[in-house]
């Protein structure tokens, strides 16, 4: 499985640990961030890690700034994306297995490296289970088309 990794300059640091983690657990991993700390632009970030996802180059994204929000609400705007921001591991697990999520965004500024891999392993680790949460995963993305009733 390919994991995309992307990151703001806000997140620079957690982005190297995380990738190393995500690579000792047998992925791999896709950078598409910054490598410095010069001020970008998360939405630039989060559009080159999304259309990995929806090009089939990469299985799963992983966004990282300063909370999480502004790569999930950038990530959301992509057609076929579904980013949760998350901190702690109950959501990172359920947003996979209730609402099929190809994204988890967090934040440095916001967790620690350890909670940051814990998320990791809960979100890689989860499998969508399918069945009614199917049927809501396909009214969002009906949203998305315009064809929502």
């Amino acid at each position: 499985m390919k994991i995309v990794i992307g990151n703001d300059h806000a997140a620079v640091d957690m982005k190297w640990n995380i990738k190393e983690y995500i690579e000792s657990m047998g992925y791999e991993v896709i950078n598409v961030g910054t490598n410095e700390n010069k001020s970008c632009d998360y939405p630039d970030i989060a559009v080159m890690a999304c259309e990995k996802i929806i090009k089939k180059e990469a299985d799963l994204g992983i966004l990282i700034c300063g909370t999480g929000v502004g790569m999930s609400l950038a990530s959301n705007k992509i057609r076929g994306i579904r980013a949760c921001v998350c901190s702690e591991t109950y959501s990172a697990r359920l947003c996979r297995v209730h609402n099929n999520a190809n994204v988890l965004c967090f934040g440095e500024r916001v967790i620690g490296i350890e909670t940051a891999k814990e998320l990791v392993t809960a979100f890689l680790n989860a499998k969508f289970e399918g069945g009614k949460h199917e049927v809501r995963v396909n009214k969002i993305m009906s949203i998305e088309e315009g064809t929502y009733k």
